[in-house]
Protein backbone atom coordinates (compact mmCIF):
# COMPACT_ATOMS: atom_id res chain seq x y z
CA UNK A 1 0.00 0.00 0.00
CA UNK A 2 0.98 3.56 -1.09
CA UNK A 3 -1.25 6.02 0.85
CA UNK A 4 -0.54 9.80 0.10
CA UNK A 5 -0.33 11.88 3.19
CA UNK A 6 -0.96 15.65 2.71
CA UNK A 7 1.04 17.36 5.55
CA UNK A 8 -0.55 20.87 6.79
CA UNK A 9 2.52 21.43 9.71
CA UNK A 10 0.98 25.52 10.50
CA UNK A 11 2.12 27.65 12.92
CA UNK A 12 4.72 27.60 16.20
CA UNK A 13 5.81 24.02 17.02
CA UNK A 14 3.81 22.87 14.15
CA UNK A 15 6.48 22.32 11.45
CA UNK A 16 8.47 20.52 14.62
CA UNK A 17 6.02 17.82 15.30
CA UNK A 18 4.84 17.32 11.81
CA UNK A 19 8.48 16.40 10.71
CA UNK A 20 8.98 13.78 13.65
CA UNK A 21 5.78 11.91 12.33
CA UNK A 22 7.03 12.27 9.00
CA UNK A 23 10.42 9.99 10.25
CA UNK A 24 8.54 7.36 12.28
CA UNK A 25 6.09 7.11 8.80
CA UNK A 26 8.75 6.43 6.69
CA UNK A 27 10.82 3.96 9.52
CA UNK A 28 7.42 2.10 9.23
CA UNK A 29 7.26 1.95 5.73
CA UNK A 30 10.46 0.52 5.21
CA UNK A 31 9.94 -2.25 7.47
CA UNK A 32 6.61 -3.40 6.60
CA UNK A 33 6.98 -2.32 2.77
CA UNK A 34 4.99 0.60 2.35
CA UNK A 35 5.61 4.21 0.46
CA UNK A 36 4.06 6.81 1.85
CA UNK A 37 4.28 10.00 -0.67
CA UNK A 38 3.62 13.51 1.05
CA UNK A 39 2.45 16.62 -0.43
CA UNK A 40 2.94 19.62 2.17
CA UNK A 41 0.49 22.68 2.05
CA UNK A 42 0.35 25.85 4.13
CA UNK A 43 -3.13 26.63 6.90
CA UNK A 44 -3.63 29.15 9.56
CA UNK A 45 -1.29 32.07 10.29
CA UNK A 46 1.41 30.56 8.33
CA UNK A 47 -1.27 31.11 4.90
CA UNK A 48 -2.72 34.26 5.99
CA UNK A 49 0.85 35.86 5.81
CA UNK A 50 1.27 34.13 2.42
CA UNK A 51 -2.27 34.12 0.86
CA UNK A 52 -4.31 36.20 2.53
CA UNK A 53 -6.68 33.07 3.75
CA UNK A 54 -6.48 31.40 6.54
CA UNK A 55 -6.86 28.57 4.00
CA UNK A 56 -6.96 28.23 0.16
CA UNK A 57 -9.57 26.82 -2.28
CA UNK A 58 -6.26 24.66 -3.76
CA UNK A 59 -4.98 23.42 -0.22
CA UNK A 60 -8.83 22.30 0.31
CA UNK A 61 -8.66 20.10 -3.38
CA UNK A 62 -5.50 18.78 -2.42
CA UNK A 63 -6.68 17.67 1.20
CA UNK A 64 -9.72 15.90 -0.38
CA UNK A 65 -7.28 14.15 -2.79
CA UNK A 66 -5.47 12.50 -0.58
CA UNK A 67 -6.09 9.43 1.94
CA UNK A 68 -5.33 11.37 5.08
CA UNK A 69 -4.73 14.82 6.29
CA UNK A 70 -1.83 15.65 9.38
CA UNK A 71 -1.97 18.70 10.60
CA UNK A 72 0.67 20.36 13.04
CA UNK A 73 -0.93 23.33 14.67
CA UNK A 74 -2.59 27.00 13.83
CA UNK A 75 -2.21 30.49 15.58
CA UNK A 76 0.21 32.44 17.14
CA UNK A 77 0.58 36.41 19.20
CA UNK A 78 1.05 37.81 15.66
CA UNK A 79 -2.06 36.46 14.35
CA UNK A 80 -3.93 36.41 17.93
CA UNK A 81 -6.13 39.55 17.61
CA UNK A 82 -10.20 38.60 18.29
CA UNK A 83 -11.55 41.55 15.96
CA UNK A 84 -9.33 40.17 13.11
CA UNK A 85 -11.29 39.41 10.08
CA UNK A 86 -9.11 36.63 9.40
CA UNK A 87 -7.90 34.07 12.13
CA UNK A 88 -5.64 30.88 12.04
CA UNK A 89 -8.44 29.23 13.36
CA UNK A 90 -10.63 29.72 10.15
CA UNK A 91 -9.19 27.49 8.54
CA UNK A 92 -9.06 24.80 11.08
CA UNK A 93 -13.22 25.13 10.84
CA UNK A 94 -13.61 25.74 7.04
CA UNK A 95 -10.72 22.11 6.45
CA UNK A 96 -12.95 20.19 9.17
CA UNK A 97 -16.47 21.36 7.36
CA UNK A 98 -14.65 20.70 4.06
CA UNK A 99 -13.89 17.25 4.70
CA UNK A 100 -17.25 16.22 6.64
CA UNK A 101 -15.42 14.93 9.31
CA UNK A 102 -18.08 15.38 12.07
CA UNK A 103 -16.52 13.08 14.97
CA UNK A 104 -13.23 14.18 16.63
CA UNK A 105 -11.72 10.92 18.59
CA UNK A 106 -9.43 11.18 21.36
CA UNK A 107 -8.30 8.57 23.67
CA UNK A 108 -7.13 9.17 26.95
CA UNK A 109 -4.81 6.36 28.19
CA UNK A 110 -2.33 6.72 31.06
CA UNK A 111 0.99 5.44 30.62
CA UNK A 112 1.90 3.50 34.03
CA UNK A 113 5.22 5.36 33.74
CA UNK A 114 3.60 8.90 33.34
CA UNK A 115 1.68 8.39 36.03
CA UNK A 116 3.22 10.66 38.40
CA UNK A 117 3.65 13.26 35.52
CA UNK A 118 -0.29 14.27 36.04
CA UNK A 119 -1.34 16.58 38.73
CA UNK A 120 -3.54 13.52 39.89
CA UNK A 121 -2.91 11.64 42.85
CA UNK A 122 -1.96 8.00 41.08
CA UNK A 123 -4.86 5.80 42.69
CA UNK A 124 -7.32 8.12 40.67
CA UNK A 125 -5.66 7.37 37.24
CA UNK A 126 -6.01 3.65 38.03
CA UNK A 127 -7.52 1.99 35.30
CA UNK A 128 -8.57 5.02 33.25
CA UNK A 129 -8.70 4.47 29.78
CA UNK A 130 -11.28 6.32 28.32
CA UNK A 131 -12.45 7.55 24.77
CA UNK A 132 -13.98 10.74 23.87
CA UNK A 133 -16.41 11.36 20.86
CA UNK A 134 -17.12 15.11 20.42
CA UNK A 135 -18.97 16.20 17.24
CA UNK A 136 -17.09 18.51 15.37
CA UNK A 137 -19.11 20.10 12.86
CA UNK A 138 -22.40 21.79 13.95
CA UNK A 139 -23.37 23.77 17.19
CA UNK A 140 -22.14 26.81 18.30
CA UNK A 141 -18.91 27.30 16.24
CA UNK A 142 -21.41 26.69 12.85
CA UNK A 143 -25.10 28.36 14.05
CA UNK A 144 -25.98 30.79 12.47
CA UNK A 145 -27.39 34.23 12.88
CA UNK A 146 -23.88 35.47 14.11
CA UNK A 147 -22.46 38.73 14.91
CA UNK A 148 -22.49 41.84 16.61
CA UNK A 149 -24.74 45.10 16.60
CA UNK A 150 -25.55 47.99 18.82
CA UNK A 151 -29.13 47.57 20.66
CA UNK A 152 -30.71 50.49 22.93
CA UNK A 153 -27.09 51.86 22.30
CA UNK A 154 -24.92 48.91 24.18
CA UNK A 155 -22.90 46.77 22.09
CA UNK A 156 -24.99 42.94 21.80
CA UNK A 157 -22.80 39.89 20.33
CA UNK A 158 -24.67 36.86 19.08
CA UNK A 159 -23.79 33.08 18.32
CA UNK A 160 -26.49 30.55 18.06
CA UNK A 161 -26.38 27.00 18.96
CA UNK A 162 -27.51 25.13 16.68
CA UNK A 163 -28.38 20.98 15.76
CA UNK A 164 -30.09 19.02 13.97
CA UNK A 165 -31.65 15.28 14.76
CA UNK A 166 -28.94 13.91 11.62
CA UNK A 167 -26.07 15.58 12.86
CA UNK A 168 -26.25 14.27 16.29
CA UNK A 169 -27.43 10.79 15.54
CA UNK A 170 -24.27 10.01 13.05
CA UNK A 171 -22.25 10.53 15.84
CA UNK A 172 -23.76 9.35 18.62
CA UNK A 173 -23.90 6.00 16.21
CA UNK A 174 -20.56 6.11 15.64
CA UNK A 175 -19.48 6.01 19.62
CA UNK A 176 -21.71 3.27 20.44
CA UNK A 177 -19.71 1.29 17.34
CA UNK A 178 -16.64 2.06 19.23
CA UNK A 179 -17.59 1.20 22.75
CA UNK A 180 -18.64 -2.22 21.11
CA UNK A 181 -14.89 -2.85 20.58
CA UNK A 182 -14.14 -1.56 24.43
CA UNK A 183 -16.40 -1.95 27.47
CA UNK A 184 -19.77 -1.29 26.06
CA UNK A 185 -20.45 1.80 27.97
CA UNK A 186 -21.66 5.09 26.47
CA UNK A 187 -21.96 8.42 28.66
CA UNK A 188 -23.98 11.26 26.12
CA UNK A 189 -23.10 14.61 27.72
CA UNK A 190 -25.57 17.24 27.45
CA UNK A 191 -27.01 20.11 29.59
CA UNK A 192 -30.91 19.10 28.84
CA UNK A 193 -31.60 20.51 32.47
CA UNK A 194 -31.31 23.91 30.22
CA UNK A 195 -30.92 23.57 26.68
CA UNK A 196 -33.22 22.69 24.11
CA UNK A 197 -30.80 21.73 21.90
CA UNK A 198 -29.51 19.20 24.79
CA UNK A 199 -33.04 17.90 24.81
CA UNK A 200 -32.81 17.10 20.67
CA UNK A 201 -28.98 15.63 21.87
CA UNK A 202 -30.67 12.99 25.02
CA UNK A 203 -33.82 12.27 22.84
CA UNK A 204 -31.49 11.01 19.53
CA UNK A 205 -29.01 9.67 21.67
CA UNK A 206 -31.50 7.18 23.53
CA UNK A 207 -33.26 6.91 19.88
CA UNK A 208 -29.63 5.13 18.67
CA UNK A 209 -29.43 3.44 22.08
CA UNK A 210 -32.05 0.91 21.39
CA UNK A 211 -29.93 -0.91 18.21
CA UNK A 212 -27.26 -1.73 20.38
CA UNK A 213 -28.89 -4.03 23.24
CA UNK A 214 -25.08 -5.19 24.06
CA UNK A 215 -24.09 -1.03 24.71
CA UNK A 216 -25.10 0.31 28.47
CA UNK A 217 -26.14 4.17 27.74
CA UNK A 218 -26.31 6.99 30.92
CA UNK A 219 -27.03 10.70 30.21
CA UNK A 220 -24.82 12.98 32.66
CA UNK A 221 -25.12 17.07 32.48
CA UNK A 222 -21.76 18.72 31.26
CA UNK A 223 -21.23 20.27 34.77
CA UNK A 224 -21.50 16.89 36.55
CA UNK A 225 -19.44 14.59 33.49
CA UNK A 226 -16.53 17.74 34.02
CA UNK A 227 -16.28 17.07 38.10
CA UNK A 228 -15.79 13.38 37.55
CA UNK A 229 -13.62 13.37 34.85
CA UNK A 230 -11.05 14.52 38.07
CA UNK A 231 -13.18 12.86 40.96
CA UNK A 232 -13.75 9.87 39.37
CA UNK A 233 -11.97 9.10 35.81
CA UNK A 234 -12.05 5.55 35.46
CA UNK A 235 -15.71 5.33 36.11
CA UNK A 236 -16.14 6.73 31.65
CA UNK A 237 -15.51 3.89 29.04
CA UNK A 238 -16.68 6.14 25.55
CA UNK A 239 -18.35 10.26 25.96
CA UNK A 240 -19.99 11.50 23.66
CA UNK A 241 -21.36 15.22 23.11
CA UNK A 242 -21.51 18.62 21.35
CA UNK A 243 -18.60 20.78 19.87
CA UNK A 244 -18.17 23.09 22.18
CA UNK A 245 -18.85 20.50 25.51
CA UNK A 246 -16.20 18.26 23.48
CA UNK A 247 -13.67 20.97 22.77
CA UNK A 248 -13.25 21.59 26.82
CA UNK A 249 -13.93 18.16 28.44
CA UNK A 250 -11.43 17.19 26.21
CA UNK A 251 -8.54 19.71 27.23
CA UNK A 252 -9.93 18.59 30.75
CA UNK A 253 -9.18 14.93 29.85
CA UNK A 254 -5.45 15.58 28.48
CA UNK A 255 -4.53 16.40 32.09
CA UNK A 256 -5.10 13.28 33.39
CA UNK A 257 -2.07 12.07 31.18
CA UNK A 258 0.25 14.47 32.56
CA UNK A 259 0.56 17.03 29.20
CA UNK A 260 -1.44 17.66 25.90
CA UNK A 261 1.98 16.40 24.12
CA UNK A 262 1.41 12.53 24.90
CA UNK A 263 -2.36 12.83 23.47
CA UNK A 264 -3.44 12.21 19.93
CA UNK A 265 -6.71 12.69 18.09
CA UNK A 266 -8.56 11.57 15.30
CA UNK A 267 -11.25 13.16 13.35
CA UNK A 268 -13.57 10.92 10.88
CA UNK A 269 -15.92 10.92 8.49
CA UNK A 270 -18.08 8.97 6.34
CA UNK A 271 -15.55 8.24 4.07
CA UNK A 272 -13.03 10.27 2.48
CA UNK A 273 -9.36 11.32 4.03
CA UNK A 274 -9.35 11.80 8.06
CA UNK A 275 -8.17 14.47 9.43
CA UNK A 276 -5.15 14.01 12.53
CA UNK A 277 -5.24 16.97 14.18
CA UNK A 278 -3.49 18.00 17.73
CA UNK A 279 -5.31 18.89 20.77
CA UNK A 280 -2.82 20.94 21.81
CA UNK A 281 -2.27 24.66 20.38
CA UNK A 282 1.14 26.02 18.66
CA UNK A 283 2.64 26.68 21.77
CA UNK A 284 4.54 30.06 20.45
CA UNK A 285 6.78 29.94 23.67
CA UNK A 286 8.74 26.94 22.95
CA UNK A 287 8.91 27.10 18.98
CA UNK A 288 11.96 26.79 17.58
CA UNK A 289 13.76 25.39 20.49
CA UNK A 290 13.43 21.73 19.65
CA UNK A 291 12.02 20.88 23.10
CA UNK A 292 8.12 20.57 22.09
CA UNK A 293 7.00 16.52 22.98
CA UNK A 294 6.40 14.68 19.55
CA UNK A 295 4.68 11.89 20.99
CA UNK A 296 1.01 12.61 20.49
CA UNK A 297 1.40 13.46 16.66
CA UNK A 298 3.77 10.19 16.55
CA UNK A 299 0.56 8.50 17.75
CA UNK A 300 -2.05 10.45 15.78
CA UNK A 301 0.35 8.85 12.64
CA UNK A 302 -0.60 5.54 14.15
CA UNK A 303 -4.48 6.59 14.61
CA UNK A 304 -3.93 7.59 11.13
CA UNK A 305 -2.81 4.51 10.05
CA UNK A 306 -5.78 2.76 11.65
CA UNK A 307 -8.27 4.64 10.58
CA UNK A 308 -7.64 5.82 6.80
CA UNK A 309 -5.58 3.19 5.59
CA UNK A 310 -6.67 -0.33 6.99
CA UNK A 311 -2.80 -0.47 8.65
CA UNK A 312 -3.62 -2.19 11.92
CA UNK A 313 -0.46 -4.28 12.30
CA UNK A 314 1.98 -0.83 11.87
CA UNK A 315 -0.43 1.28 13.87
CA UNK A 316 0.16 -0.94 17.09
CA UNK A 317 3.33 -0.93 15.95
CA UNK A 318 4.22 2.71 16.59
CA UNK A 319 1.78 2.69 19.86
CA UNK A 320 4.71 -0.49 21.25
CA UNK A 321 7.16 1.38 19.94
CA UNK A 322 5.89 4.50 22.12
CA UNK A 323 5.28 2.60 25.16
CA UNK A 324 8.41 0.98 25.49
CA UNK A 325 10.25 4.23 24.74
CA UNK A 326 8.23 5.91 28.26
CA UNK A 327 9.15 2.66 30.11
CA UNK A 328 12.41 2.88 29.20
CA UNK A 329 12.57 6.22 31.10
CA UNK A 330 12.64 8.36 27.70
CA UNK A 331 11.34 11.97 28.02
CA UNK A 332 11.15 15.49 27.21
CA UNK A 333 11.12 18.70 28.90
CA UNK A 334 7.08 18.55 29.83
CA UNK A 335 7.57 15.02 31.07
CA UNK A 336 10.28 16.39 33.42
CA UNK A 337 13.38 14.84 30.69
CA UNK A 338 15.85 16.70 28.64
CA UNK A 339 15.62 14.98 25.31
CA UNK A 340 14.51 17.12 22.53
CA UNK A 341 11.71 17.15 19.75
CA UNK A 342 14.10 15.19 17.07
CA UNK A 343 16.07 13.11 20.33
CA UNK A 344 12.82 11.84 21.11
CA UNK A 345 11.07 10.61 17.77
CA UNK A 346 14.66 8.74 17.82
CA UNK A 347 14.16 6.78 20.69
CA UNK A 348 10.89 5.52 18.77
CA UNK A 349 12.27 4.86 15.69
CA UNK A 350 14.69 2.41 17.47
CA UNK A 351 12.19 1.12 18.87
CA UNK A 352 10.35 0.15 16.00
Amino acid sequence: MNPHILLLPGDGIGPEVVATAVQVLEAVGSKYGHVFSFREELIGGCAIDRYGAAITDETLAACKASDAVLLGAVGGPKWDDPQGKVRPEQGLLRLRKSLGVFANLRPVRIHPDLVNASPLKPEKLAGVDLLVVRELTGGLYFGQPRGRDIVDGATRAVDTLEYYDYEIRRVVDLAFRQAQGRRKRVTSVDKANVLETSRLWRQVATEVSLAYPDVALEHVLVDTASMQLIANPARFDVLVTENMFGDILTDEASVLAGSMGVLPSASLGDGGPGLYEPIHGSAPDIAGKGIANPIGTILRAALMLRYSCGLEQEAMAIESAVDRTLAAGRRTADLGGKLTTRHMADEVVQRL
